[in-house]
């Protein structure tokens, strides 16, 4: 009677246990990849089974979809500058030691821009062995209505770095002079001590605001996703993607190698971590970021799953996470590098080798400050294509299906955060490896 008693307590016990398993399995992850699938299926029969009409047009394609899908974009848009802000200051305060925050930061500097203009130097090779833009006549695509921008001019680039009017660069989401200006506030604070705890608390609440704020926000993730992802698909289909498949798939191709190859081979060199381990512990994060297309959103979610599931330090990701969505932009510049070689060989105009390692200078300054936001790429790209005098009309083509583009190579670029976050916790013994060994 004893023991028939104990099995009917216990039973409750694991039927409650595999309740709870149940529930880890549909996780925000899960939710997110489904709404994804769910929202390309949902545009697609929009696309092809739905006739146009006013409802479908105006009311469900642009009214719903884009007010629901950009309303979860501009709520998490409107957390980045505090978010990044409150995360660089007690990032660089709990690192403490002026001396390693001034280590960890070169290397993650020197990471992020020699990652940069190896994935520019990759998306050249495969573009130039593939040849995407031969045969084609872009003579008559009508001009691209792309935001122009002035040629980057290094010496500005630096200069613009140092912040006149902090508030200012609040206000309009400068990212540079916000990186500077929290990295000094957060190092005064590490060297008062208790002298400015006061402040170092508000800070350090702030921060733990913005983040539950921000998980908050990502509850409604998969709603968001579904109606972003439908509307393109609605807009896009299948058809507008034959003319450019050469084009994708240098894109693709070359978004791939860096990802899986480059990166995974770079992890492996410096922290001798298993590679496929890492690609699927993180593979929610970059599903993540493939939908909304937004480095800065990820940034919550990548410091929280390389601190649970990989053993990273938050002292450390606090300070490279952010930092790199940034100035790290590995997949745009893999973007522009295939785009350079598609419109001069769609154009006719041969490019010297003095012309490519231009583009290889002008695509990496370029990435210095680029916002994190969707198809931003697009408009760097008018800086790299007029360093070296190619027309910026044949952009044209590309923003008809950049929209996908724009989504994978966004998981590439806070891909290689988290890989850069791993090396330099390695580096600076901030990883714990029974943390990243554990399934």
């Amino acid at each position: 009677m004893k023991q028939d008693k104990t099995d009917h307590m216990t039973s409750p016990q694991n039927g409650t246990e595999q309740v709870k398993k149940e529930k880890k399995k549909m996780g925000l992850s899960t939710k997110i990849f489904i709404a994804l699938g769910a929202g390309a299926l949902f545009g697609v029969l929009i696309h092809y089974a739905m006739p146009a009409c006013y409802f479908r047009n105006t009311i469900l394609i642009n009214g719903i979809l884009y007010v629901l899908g950009n309303g979860f974009i501009n709520l998490m848009q409107m957390l980045v500058v505090p978010l990044v802000f409150c995360s660089l200051v007690c990032g660089s305060m709990a690192i403490g030691d002026t001396k390693t925050l001034g280590t960890v930061g070169v290397k993650t500097i020197v990471f992020y821009l020699c990652t940069t203009a190896l994935a520019i130097c990759l998306a050249l090779g495969v573009a130039s062995l593939i040849s995407p833009g031969l045969g084609m006549n872009l003579k008559e695509v009508e001009q691209a209505a792309v935001e122009q921008t002035d040629k980057v001019n290094f010496a500005d680039t630096l200069l613009n770095i140092i912040p006149k009017n902090i508030f200012s660069s609040l206000a309009d989401g400068d990212m540079l002079p916000i990186i500077v200006f929290a990295l000094f506030v957060g190092i005064m604070l590490a060297k008062l001590g208790s002298k400015a705890s006061t402040v170092a608390n508000f800070f350090g609440q702030f921060n733990d605001i913005m983040m539950e704020m921000t998980m908050s926000i990502m509850k409604v993730a998969p709603i968001g996703v579904f109606c972003m992802i439908a509307k393109t698909f609605s807009t896009v289909g299948f058809s507008a993607f034959q003319p450019m498949a050469k084009y994708m798939l240098c894109v693709i191709l070359a978004l791939a190698l860096q990802c899986f190859g480059v990166y995974q081979i770079l992890l492996f060199a410096f922290t001798r971590l298993n590679p496929i381990r890492f690609v699927r512990k993180f593979f929610p994060v970059m599903t993540f970021a493939f939908s909304t297309s937004t480095s800065n959103a990820t940034i919550p979610l990548s410091i929280d799953t390389l601190h649970k599931k990989m053993g990273v330090s938050k002292q450390i990701s606090a300070f490279t996470i952010p930092l790199g969505a940034t100035i790290n932009m590995d997949g745009t510049s893999i973007m522009q590098g295939v785009a350079v070689i598609f419109i001069s060989q769609a154009y006719g105009i041969p490019l010297s080798a003095g012309a490519l390692a231009t583009v290889v200078a002008t695509a990496t300054i370029a990435s210095i400050g680029t916002a994190g936001v969707p198809s931003v790429g697009l408009v760097t790209l008018t800086m790299v294509l007029g360093s070296v005098g190619l027309p910026t009309e044949g952009i044209a083509l590309i923003m008809g299906i950049d929209r996908i583009l724009d989504m994978l190579r966004t998981a590439v670029n806070i891909t290689g955060d988290a890989v850069c976050t791993t090396i330099v916790a390695s580096q600076q013994k901030c990883l714990k490896g029974e943390v990243f060994e554990r399934d």
